[in-house]
């Protein structure tokens, strides 16, 4: 091969003899073959693929640009010199002197090449993107290839003449063209027309650039970040993914059917069980036969437990192969390059100790360190792009898996998750999913790795290796003991509160002030947190004994191979070559080992992980078969032996109005279900002829604007809105919002009352302009007036739906006589159905029902068929005078004005950023002072002695490692002599305490940093609870509860843990840093100069880095939000989904809200990049100045120390890292710090108790006197009720009516003090309540609130939280509430578990625990405030007897929706506008012509007697 490529060059192609000189060269024609051959081969494999465009492509080609132009100029002019240098040869070739073959055929080469190269870049014309990156690399290696024949003519011509001018020439110009399109082509060319297309596709590098600059400059929002590819967006990954599943979870399936029939064989089979799906209300099955059920049951959850498992990884990876296979080849790259260092290290450290090496050598060896780092660098870097893009492809494909499923569920498999389960589903295990794909590769390239450290450090150290190794071994058990007791702590003291079992969420602050609570609930939270801190201090603990293990780790390693090297032969002496490879390779390993253990636990918890997510996913979806459409005439639904948990035969009319009526429990809401396909079927079919929709009985609103929750995604008509608003008496509350139909509406309709909700919710139903209409009682949430409005203008014979087919479940008995058809349910089945007059006629149930509550309403109604005047009344009512105290109530609920921009209307993609945005962005920085204010709640003292600990700890590890070094040129100092024994055991005795004192000082510094940060925790949580615990309720109203429990659970939760880690890592990170310099200055001060520009280079990139990470960060976070809060929002709002039929919308604007989280995301990853390119480049160059230096002052120096300070320089490149992104981290947590301190600066409401203390048994009578009293929201506001005075007497009964904010409910806020007078007095038996404490007053005061509040927790805890009374009490209470047959027959009795919001109990039993409560509390004046608005007549009837029988002897306040609860009251107070306009007993009202015997003509009240009540 040798001589023929001699003949080939006409010269000698390689002599190693001409290395072996100071002027070290390459032979002439491995120059003019090998070097010239390299890029030309890389470029004809690469370059047919970028001619492909040229042959496939449709579209046509871009325009030419000025850029165009100079490459394909530059490009003929290098095929010019290629021709002239043929030309030259065939000119120069005579008979007599042949020249080589060389000389003709590399020109060819190159001129086809160039003709390539010309073809490329018209090719590339064709693509978006005309850059091309196989050309930009054929560029860059044939300049790197071209060096060493640039250097060799140079030094040849500074020698000697030149002897062959025109080659010369002409490889000078060569090399310049070359340079000059390298250049250019790492510019992009950009056509104008596809200027705006590329934007969002432009090269992320250089976009990142403008993005890093701009979030340096100002906050960044989500417009500033560049548009996902079109491949990278959900619908396109998910799209893939579910392809994927569907097979997969098809074989999987056909497993489980397997092992399900397996089962079977083996226990008998035990009879068909069905699996009862059963609503709330059909409690009256469950009582017929629960000994059955039960057993059942057993079988169907061994059963039940079972699901198709195992398929979810294999979907991933079919899914993502592709970007699995790509980061495994950069990881094998980075990985072999990893123990390519130390062994340019060995070779640099023989450089410098060989008096006899060649300078050129030691040159060399520094640019291979130098290339090498940063090869690795960008290898590792491209690999970490690769796994985080898969981890969030991984996460956003869960993610949009989740919703699918929760769309198309069925209701039991729905039933079996809450919806916070499902929520944490996408929250946490698709996110842990997304941790684990960063690191899933560790699971081969850690034992990859550690094999190929042990095996090269064999061959530095012999067998005494394994003594390091052992004592690595050892430490990973130790490890792992500490992280278990610590994983237990965790687990045993309950020991994080999870933002979603925070102790604030479980309770309404609204309870806590009405029933002043607490000063006992302060305690409970103490308590808990006592708990809380006892086990973070002893986590602290067991996490600094870890820190010192892990600190000691490397030191003890090395102490242990070196001293069982010298110590096994006496032969063995250490040299600087063997120690620091050695060392370096220690370090290389340190990584693996740490990491491997680490991955695999991830991998336990992502496997529970997808247990969970295989069974929610692979779990049973809505069965809709027994649902028909077939055209059947004359028949709008047809139940046909429709047998759901009971069993129904009915046919409803096209056209006709049908009222299903029956007692609670009876099966109303089930029939309701069983119609939209939500329950189970057992046989039998329904048959449903056109569109649905539906009206929920508890309205579900969208965190939207007004107007998109009307048009529900349907197009607008504007005339059809309109009559729509009008028709559902939604004009008045539309003056009163703040931007009208636009007004953003809050999560769950916060900003709205229950009425207005739910004539929301009916005003989305009349507009979808269906043919059936379901309707789950829509009008027991609004007034009297108002629902006979609705009914007159919207859902009665005159409505605007009365040629369509509407199913009305109703509590009211006044609209029956208006319906065509009346449908009787009786314990789940329809005991009787026809017209009103029939079903009177038949005396059956139904006339039993109607004589108990209400025989004579008909006639009344019969005798007000309103006339047109009377119609409009509820909207004019509601007009200008009222107009003031509705805004004021809004205003109150919402003011979120004062802290927020004005609630603009806004794109909904946006919903809940503002609100997020507002605070983080005002300030990009964060202030000095946090940082102080962190430290001083620290103490000091403790913050100084802390940070001394780890300045002592890097002095000894300074030593440690100068002392190695010295120990190592012992090797040299007796070179040919015995090394003596005391010298021997004086190093590694030395060397060993440096290393100990060195854990030691750190071991001090964690401990006092860990009693540090719990000083400061307890500090910081303390404020808070107890400030906030003293705010006034306005405070509540117009912040979020998530809010202000987000700062109790995730920012104390960074208090406590997060910020002091982040401190710790950071002065750590900090001190390595500047150590490392220091030892490279010792070994060659010259490197302080370099440090100079290096060290502001690195500030920069870090200030700008650290800016514009943490508003991504942020914008993760803020965009991250709406993903969980729109699932959540339609897991709670399925069945109106599904009744509507808008799955693929809401499917669409999940994967909308994805993308933008997405994007985010994306950008954070790429920034994470950016910098780390940077950052490592830095290092790389440390690494280069610290070797070049070493090879300048050869000579001068001794072996160890260049080891030292180049192992130094190889390991600082991480560190450099790890400060920025401490830095950054650190930045990010301390704004906790902020955020708790705001909320601890908040305005108190006034003292729970003064110097004066009400009589003991104050209120003894129980009469309250209001004087002239005032009262308005906010000082800025129009007062809400205008100087009232009126006497209530002892032992009195009071009804208070007045329409829709007339001020009634601010009447019991102001007796409570939740509002402060504005002027005048309210006396309580001749105490000014002004005077005394908020405690003492509200102690003794009783209410049954609006809303029936209840929190998570037992029974029990939900009647008497702070375990003030007996059980016998408390079970006295149970049964005059009528409840404790009910609690009786639970299972757990009183300690049965209530879930969110009470929702496993009905209505109607959360309001009969709250009256339980007041029952227990006994106060001599009681307050009723609209109890029974949401209640069945049967309730209201048993709340009203106990009311009357038990508090007989107090004084009630009753805040009416109905007037019949108050007819025999003795007085009844009438407000209007926030004056009283009438006040005296109901019999004289209604004979005086006035607004009270008006408001009784519209409910249907003629005189006292008419009420059975």
């Amino acid at each position: 091969m040798s001589a023929a490529l001699d003949e080939f060059c006409g010269s000698v192609f390689w002599n190693a003899s001409y290395l072996a000189r100071p002027d070290a060269d390459l032979p002439v024609c491995f120059q003019q073959t090998v070097l010239v051959w390299v890029p030309l081969g890389f470029f004809w494999i690469l370059a047919p693929w970028q001619l492909l465009p040229m042959c496939r492509s449709r579209t046509k080609k871009s325009s030419v640009t000025k850029l165009y132009i100079i490459k394909q100029v530059l490009a003929t002019l290098l095929m010019l010199t290629a021709v002239a240098e043929l030309a030259l040869a065939f000119v120069e070739d005579t008979e007599q002197n042949p020249l080589p073959a060389v000389l003709y055929t590399n020109p060819s080469l190159y001129i086809a090449t160039w003709l390539l190269v010309l073809l490329i870049h018209d090719a590339r014309r064709f693509c978006l993107c005309r850059d091309s990156g196989v050309l930009f690399c054929f560029w860059a290696l044939s300049l790197l290839c071209g060096i060493l024949p640039f250097q060799s003519l140079l030094r040849r011509a500074l020698q000697e003449p030149i002897s062959d001018v025109p080659r010369f020439v002409l490889f000078f110009i060569f090399y310049g063209l070359q340079l000059l399109l390298f250049l250019v082509s790492g510019c992009s060319d950009i056509a104008p027309e596809t200027k705006e297309i590329t934007k969002k596709v432009r090269g992320e590098i250089s976009l990142l650039h403008s993005t890093v600059f701009k979030g340096y400059r100002k906050p960044l929002e989500v417009e500033d970040v560049w548009e996902l590819k079109d491949k990278d967006k959900t619908r396109a990954i998910y799209t893939t993914f579910e392809k994927n599943m569907k097979t997969a979870v098809k074989k999987a399936q056909a497993e489980l059917e397997k092992r399900k029939r397996k089962r079977r064989r083996q226990e008998g089979d035990h009879g068909n069980n069905m699996s009862k799906a059963q609503s709330q209300d059909v409690l009256v099955l469950e009582e017929k036969q629960p000994k059955k059920k039960k057993k059942g049951n057993k079988e169907d959850a061994s059963l039940r437990k079972d699901f198709p498992r195992g398929w979810l990884v294999k979907t991933l990876c079919k899914t993502f192969w592709q970007n699995l296979l790509m980061s495994v080849a950069f990881k094998l790259v980075h990985d072999g390059l990893v123990f390519v260092s130390p062994q340019l290290l060995k070779l640099l450290i023989a450089f410098v100790s060989d008096e006899e090496s060649f300078v050129w050598q030691g040159y060399l060896y520094a640019i291979l360190l130098f290339l090498t780092a940063l090869i690795q660098s960008l290898c590792l870097q491209q690999y970490f792009s690769l796994c985080f893009q898969l981890g969030t492809n991984v996460r956003a494909s869960l993610i949009a898996a989740i919703y699918k499923k929760a769309l198309t569920m069925s209701s039991t498999t729905r039933k079996e998750s809450t919806v916070g389960e499902t929520v944490n589903l996408m929250s946490a295990d698709a996110q842990r999913f997304m941790d684990m794909t960063n690191f899933v590769h560790q699971l081969w390239s850690s034992p990859l790795q550690i094999i190929l450290s042990i095996v090269f450090l064999w061959g530095e150290l012999g067998p005494s290796v394994l003594a390091g190794i052992a004592v690595m071994v050892l430490l990973i058990p130790i490890n792992g003991f500490l992280v278990a007791k610590a994983k237990t702590i965790q687990v045993s003291g309950g020991w994080k509160i999870l933002p979603g079992e925070h102790p604030l969420t479980l309770v309404i602050p609204q309870i806590l002030k009405l029933f002043a609570w607490e000063p006992s609930f302060e305690k409970r939270v103490n308590e808990i947190r006592a708990r809380e801190l006892k086990n973070l201090v002893n986590f602290s603990y067991l996490q600094s004994i870890s820190i010192f293990v892990f600190t000691c780790a490397p030191f003890l390693v090395s102490l242990a191979s070196f001293a069982v090297y010298v110590l096994v032969d006496e032969n063995n002496i250490l040299d600087a070559q063997k120690a620091f490879t050695a060392i370096s390779l220690f370090n290389v390993l340190r990584f693996p080992m740490a990491m491997l253990p680490l991955v695999l636990s991830s991998l336990v918890q992502t496997n529970v992980s997808t247990a969970r997510l295989e069974r929610y996913l692979g779990g049973e979806d809505m069965d809709t078969s027994a649902i028909h459409h077939n055209p059947i005439a004359g028949s709008a639904v047809r139940f046909s032996e429709a047998t759901f948990a009971w069993d129904i035969t009915l046919d409803i009319v096209p056209g006709s109005l049908v009222a299903v009526v029956g007692a609670v429990g009876s099966g109303k809401s089930s029939l309701v279900s069983a119609m939209l396909g939500e329950m189970e079927n057992v046989k039998g079919h329904i048959n449903i002829q056109g569109s649905l929709a539906y009206v929920p009985q508890q309205a579900w609103i969208q965190n939207a604007t007004l107007k998109d929750n009307i048009l529900f995604g349907s197009e607008l008509d504007e005339a059809r809105y309109q009559q729509v608003i009008k028709a559902c008496a939604l004009l008045p509350d539309l003056a009163l919002l703040p931007a009208g139909d636009q007004t953003e509406i809050g999560e769950k309709g916060i900003n709205l009352s229950g009425g207005q909700k739910q004539r929301v919710s009916l005003a989305r139903a009349v507009y979808s302009n269906a043919d059936i209409y379901i309707l789950d009682d829509p009008l027991s949430a609004v007034d009297a007036h108002v629902g006979k409005y609705l009914f007159e203008h919207v859902l009665g014979p005159k409505g605007l739906l009365q040629n369509k087919t509407r199913i009305l479940v109703t509590h009211s008995i006044s609209f029956l006589p208006q319906v065509d058809n009346i449908v009787v349910l009786v314990a789940g089945a329809v005991s009787e159905h026809g017209s009103y007059s029939t079903l009177l006629a038949n005396r059956g149930a139904f006339a039993q029902f109607l004589n108990t509550y209400g025989s004579q309403e008909e006639n009344a109604s019969e005798k007000n068929t309103p006339e047109q005047g009377d119609e409009d009344e509820p909207c004019v009512e509601e007009g200008p005078e009222d107009v003031v105290t509705m805004t004021l109530k809004r205003e109150a609920r919402l003011s979120l004005g004062s802290q927020l921009p004005p609630l603009a209307p806004a794109p909904p993609s946006e919903v809940g950023v503002w609100e997020l945005l507002w605070w983080v962005s005002y300030r990009q920085g964060v202030k000095f002072s946090m940082y102080l204010r962190y430290l001083r709640a620290v103490g000091l003292w403790y913050s100084f002695w802390v940070a001394m600990g780890y300045v002592a700890q890097y002095v000894a590890f300074v030593g440690t490692n100068l002392w190695l070094s010295a120990w190592t040129d012992d090797a040299q100092h007796y070179l040919n002599q015995t090394y003596p024994v005391e010298q021997r055991d004086l190093r590694i005795g030395v060397f060993g305490a440096l290393g100990v004192s060195q854990a030691l000082f750190l071991l001090f510094a964690t401990i006092l940093s860990a009693q540090g940060a719990v000083r400061a925790s307890r500090v910081m949580h303390q404020q808070l609870l107890s400030n906030i615990l003293r705010v006034p309720m306005s405070f509540f109203d117009t912040t979020p509860t998530g809010r202000i429990v987000n700062r109790f659970a995730k920012d104390i939760f960074t208090i406590d843990e997060t910020i002091p880690m982040s401190f710790r890592s950071w002065l750590s990170c900090f001190m390595a840093i500047i150590s490392t310099l220091l030892m490279i200055c010792l070994a060659t001060p010259f490197f302080a100069l370099v440090i100079i520009p290096l060290s502001i280079f690195y500030y920069f990139v870090l200030r700008f880095y650290v800016s514009t990470s943490r508003q991504l960060r942020r914008l993760d976070s803020v965009t991250r939000s709406p993903i969980y809060s729109h699932f959540g929002e339609t897991v709670s709002g399925l069945s109106v989904i599904r009744a509507y039929g808008h799955q693929e919308r809401f499917l669409q604007q999940n994967e909308n809200t994805m993308d933008i989280n997405q994007k985010t995301v994306y950008s954070w990853i790429i920034s994470n990049r950016w910098l780390a390119i940077r950052l490592e480049f830095v290092g790389s160059l440390v690494v280069f100045f610290s070797a070049l230096l070493a090879v300048i002052s050869k000579g001068t120096l001794e072996g160890g120390i260049v080891g030292l300070s180049v192992s130094s320089a190889l390991n600082v490149t991480q560190t450099l890292n790890w400060l920025v992104r401490t830095s950054s981290e650190l930045e990010t947590n301390i704004v906790a710090v902020e955020r708790v301190y705001e909320y601890t600066k908040v305005k108190n409401e006034a003292p729970w108790v003064t110097e004066k203390r009400p009589p003991r048994g104050w209120p003894s009578k129980g009469e309250i006197q209001f004087v002239d009293y005032k009262v308005r929201y906010r000082p800025e506001l129009e007062l809400v009720l205008q100087g009232i005075t009126c006497n209530i007497g002892s032992t009195e009964k009071v009804g208070v009516v007045g329409r829709t904010g007339a001020g009634k409910s601010s009447l019991t806020n102001c007796l409570f003090r939740v509002l402060e007078a504005a002027g005048g007095s309210i006396f309580i038996d001749e105490v000014d309540i002004a005077t005394i404490g908020l405690h003492d007053l509200r102690q003794n005061l009783t209410i049954i609130p609006q809303d029936p509040v209840l929190f998570t927790g037992t029974l029990r805890m939900n009647l008497d939280p702070f375990d003030q009374y007996t059980d016998e009490e408390v079970w006295k209470a149970l049964e005059l509430a009528h409840l404790k047959t009910y609690v009786q027959t639970l299972p757990e009795g009183l300690l049965h578990l209530v879930s969110e919001g009470g929702e496993n109990l009905s209505v109607g039993q959360r309001q009969l625990v709250c009256l339980a409560r007041a029952l227990l509390r006994k106060a001599k004046i009681l307050i009723l405030d609209e109890a029974t608005a949401a209640v069945d007549l049967e309730t209201d009837h048993l709340i009203q007897t106990t009311i009357r029988s038990e508090f007989a002897d107090c004084t009630v306040l009753t805040i009416a929706h109905r007037l019949h609860t108050i007819m025999d009251s003795n007085r009844v107070l009438v407000l209007q506008a926030g004056r009283i306009v009438e006040y005296d007993s109901p019999e004289e009202l209604l004979q005086k012509q006035g607004v009270f015997s008006s408001m009784a003509k519209d409910a249907g009240i003629t005189a006292t007697e008419s009420t059975p009540l």
